[in-house]
């Protein structure tokens, strides 16, 4: 859609598909996120929104090397499994290198309070130190636009 020039800007506020492309999570983003708004140059505004987690289906469909991990059921067809600190970092490194290639304007907004419902604190993803590396790898990596 932003590729076909029709829209003035994006507003990109949960983009777990990422997590689900660098991890294998069953619902993945292409290598091409964010291509769209580094080609036309749209003005973009993105968050963090559910950085926390990979998406897998039922239980039984967690690929092996996962077990063992933090999961939440949000339905029966749904679990989601926490992302780690280090998982955090090279989600963080890819999007904030992506959005560097932007030339229009950018704004990566940073959440206070957890990156999901699940990640405040109390929640089951909450993870202090995870969040960190995450925001430390998209503010290393990323420069925003003074425009």
């Amino acid at each position: 859609l932003a590729d076909s020039g029709l829209l003035a800007g994006v507003l990109d506020i949960t983009t777990t598909e990422v997590c689900d492309l660098l991890l294998g999570g069953v619902l993945p983003a292409t290598e091409d996120r964010f291509g769209a708004i580094a080609r036309t140059k749209l003005p973009y505004i993105g968050s963090v929104g559910a950085l926390d987690m990979v998406n897998f289906w039922a239980p039984p469909t967690i690929p092996e090397k996962y077990r063992g991990r933090l999961f939440y059921e949000h339905n029966p067809n749904v679990t989601l499994m926490r992302t780690t600190a280090d998982e955090c970092r090279r989600i963080g490194e890819w999007i904030g290198g992506r959005l560097a290639r932007c030339g229009g304007p950018v704004r990566f907004l940073i959440p206070e309070k957890g990156v999901s419902a699940l990640d405040i604190e109390g929640g089951a993803f909450f993870d202090a130190e995870a969040d960190a590396a995450l925001f430390d790898a998209i503010e290393r990596t990323i420069e925003p636009t003074k425009d």
